[in-house]
Formats: structure tokens, sequence, C-alpha cells
């Protein structure tokens, strides 16, 4: 019986292990930690070959470590495969998802769309639904300078800290805010 209680304890112990692991590279992969948990992912994958070895003579806790197994090594393949995209530079973080850090923070208010720039904006499309032939007014200068906003961190976390211009043209007939890299 003994025995039974130590199994049990070892297998209430990886479970915590794998969830701190699972938290843990959910952060790496948002850009929270800095380093990947090999370690402890190491650790944890020994406990699972030393389980893996061991005879288990109660199914209730044969079953419970299966499913331990299964889903350790399942998400063992979804964090190698994060990683290889990472690797290739095909992975891109949602930052909308994560509770923005202070460094995120303070890289999006380096750059702040000016209420000059949102109103700069905003003549320039009068003047081209004007130039269409378009009725009303358009969009607000304080509903461009929520879509810049968007548009940079969009722009942000695609390609980096790379400085944008907006400008308004006619497209197919209709104004239209544009981005381009600065040069």
């Amino acid at each position: 019986m003994d025995d039974r209680r130590t199994i049990a304890q070892e297998l209430d112990a990886m479970q915590q292990q794998l969830k701190e692991l699972e938290i843990r590279y959910e952060q790496y992969f948002a850009g929270i930690e800095r380093r990947e948990p090999v370690a402890d992912r190491k650790v944890l994958a020994r406990k699972v070959r030393h389980f893996t070895n061991r005879h288990i003579v109660w199914t209730d806790l044969q079953f419970r470590y299966q499913g331990l197994a299964s889903r350790f090594m399942s998400y063992c393949q979804y964090w190698d495969r994060i990683l290889r995209l990472m690797d290739e530079g095909k992975y891109h973080r949602h930052l909308t998802k994560r509770q923005r850090s202070p460094a995120a923070t303070k890289q999006s208010d380096d750059a702040p769309v000016s209420p000059g720039e949102a109103e700069r904006l905003h003549q320039q499309m009068l003047q081209a639904r004007k130039n269409c032939g378009l009725a009303g007014d358009g969009p607000t200068p304080e509903k461009i300078a929520s879509f810049l906003d968007t548009q940079r961190e969009q722009i942000r976390s695609r390609y980096g800290d790379k400085p944008v211009e907006f400008s308004v043209d006619i497209h197919e007939g209709k104004p239209r805010i544009r981005v381009r890299f600065k040069s």
C-alpha cells in the first residue's frame, strides 16, 4: 500500500510539473520569458522514461501514467513545431492576445499617432472623397488615429520597428489610407 501511495504522489508531482512546463513554454512563445525551459523539459522527460520501465500493478495508476505520458509527448511535438517555425522566421507572436508587458508598452509608445498626423490624413481623406464624388465626411480624426495605432501595432508585430508613413490615395474609385516604409 505504501508503494501505491508513493507512485500516486510521484504522478501528482509529474502532473504539476507538466502544467508548469506548459505555462513556461506559452510564456516563452509569447515573448515574456527570454529562454526556452529546456532544463525543466529534460527533467520531466527523464521522469517519464523512468516510469516507462517501471511495472505498475494498479490499473488506475497505470492509466494515469499513460495519460500523462501521451500528453507530455503531444506537448513536445507541439513545442518542437513552434520552435521550428520560430527558427524559420514563420512564427508571429499574437501580441493582442497576451497582456502587454512594460517593455511592449514602451515600444508602442515610442511613436504614437500625433493628432496633427491624424488631422492631416483626415483632410486628405476629405479631399480624396470629394475628388471621387463621395458624399459625407468619412471617418473622424479619432477613428483615423485609432486605425493608425492598430496598423502600426500589426506592422510592428510582423516587420519589427521599421519607421512607416501613412498617406491617402485613390484605389478603384475609393480613397484609402496607404502605408509605406520610410527610406
